[in-house]
């Protein structure tokens, strides 16, 4: 079962109740970056992501499509609290030094801002070498992240795949792609309501130079955005 990104559009009644509106679902192909339109001073739709694991043989699952959009700003719950419950989820602590990415002995970072948690995942602690399935252990780490999903089920959760510049961009495009997939299906296939989507990104966000194998280690990773409405949603390729 596989993640296609989804785009859905707000309509106008629900961007002047502030109620939460589903529309209609559209997969979008690889040529499409994210685009975050407004319109009215609201969010009018958000296309993340991409078409992963097409073909005949494969089993895609459309998940879920944005509905509706948080009006005026109103969280309805602290990301500083979610956070925090994220990060004692995985046995962690909240680390918002922006410099902490850039040390490879933390192979796990769970931040936030104003506008999203994000969880950081090492590549090293997720995948063998030149693979796109995540090891048990790391399926075990990401069911953790689950039981926090279950209290905020309008959380709408993005998963971004990262990659260092060794080999093609296409190349990396597609294991980028397959890993964020791969670990959005293992948050899907908990059961949580969450709508998710999943996105790779190459090698077009490094945090260091790809200038030694160091560096090039602490560029691969998977990146799990928690956004509490439609409006803070971020292009994370960017």
């Amino acid at each position: 079962m596989k993640i296609k990104l989804m785009i859905s559009s707000v309509i106008a009644a629900a961007m002047i109740s502030g109620c939460a509106t589903g529309t209609g679902n559209q997969t979008i192909d690889d040529n499409q970056k994210a685009i975050i339109g407004t319109t009215l001073g609201a969010l009018a739709g958000i296309a993340l992501g991409n078409n992963i694991g097409g073909g005949s043989k494969s089993r895609n699952k459309v998940v879920g499509a944005v509905v509706g959009a948080a009006i005026g700003g109103a969280v309805g719950y602290s990301l500083d609290k979610q956070a925090k419950e994220v990060a004692d989820s995985l046995n962690t602590n909240v680390n918002n030094n922006p410099n902490a990415v850039l040390d490879p002995n933390q192979d796990l970072i769970v931040s936030n801002t104003d506008n999203y948690v994000k969880i950081m995942f090492r590549d090293a602690m997720m995948f063998e070498t030149n693979s796109a399935t995540p090891t048990m252990s790391a399926s075990s780490k990401i069911s953790k992240v689950t039981s926090v999903l279950e209290k905020y089920p309008n959380t709408l959760v993005q998963v971004t795949g990262h990659t260092d510049s060794r080999g093609s961009h296409s190349y990396n495009k597609t294991l980028s792609d397959k890993r964020a997939s791969n670990v959005g299906n293992i948050i899907y296939n908990s059961g949580v309501q969450n709508q998710i989507f999943s996105k790779g990104c190459s090698f077009d966000k490094p945090v260091a130079p790809n200038d030694s194998a160091s560096n090039m280690g602490l560029n691969r990773r998977v990146e799990v955005y928690l956004y509490p409405n439609a409006e803070s949603v971020i292009d994370t390729c960017k």
